[in-house]
């Protein structure tokens, strides 16, 4: 069991995967709630008409959009996202279609027998990168 602070609060939890307690992860939950029933109202409002209609912090409807928990409606073009990797327009989360298909196919690529394993089992892509570059 692995205690942790929590990033938003301070506050000592047992940790889960997340940064974040059980009561800012409750918190986060309503918010979204709070966010995803204006909009389901007012599907062309602004980040700034949401934040003041819901008290939900313009930063946290910014993370909403890029976890991909919300999209924006074609009819809103008072909010822009950009893709991550070209910058691109895109309605939700951080990468365009063609940017997550490319990132896919590279991981794809990858074969795990290749890469070496640390004691913890994880995958280090620097190893697989560096053998490439040996062979050239």
């Amino acid at each position: 069991m692995k205690l942790k602070n929590c990033k938003r609060c301070g506050k000592l939890f047992v940790y889960n995967g997340i940064d974040l307690c059980s009561d800012c992860i409750r918190e986060d939950e309503e918010d979204y709630k709070k966010v995803k029933d204006f909009l389901y109202k007012y599907p062309g409002a602004s980040i700034m008409e949401v934040s003041e209609a819901t008290g939900v912090e313009p930063d946290k409807i910014w993370d909403f959009l890029k976890q991909g928990k919300l999209e924006i409606s074609q009819e809103n073009t008072s909010i822009l996202l950009s893709c991550e990797r070209c910058g691109k327009p895109i309605r939700s989360g951080r990468f365009c279609d063609e940017c997550l298909k490319k990132i896919r196919s590279q991981f794809e690529g990858i074969s795990l027998e290749e890469s070496s394993r640390s004691e913890q089992g994880k995958f280090h892509i620097s190893d697989r990168i560096n053998k490439d570059s040996r062979k050239k």
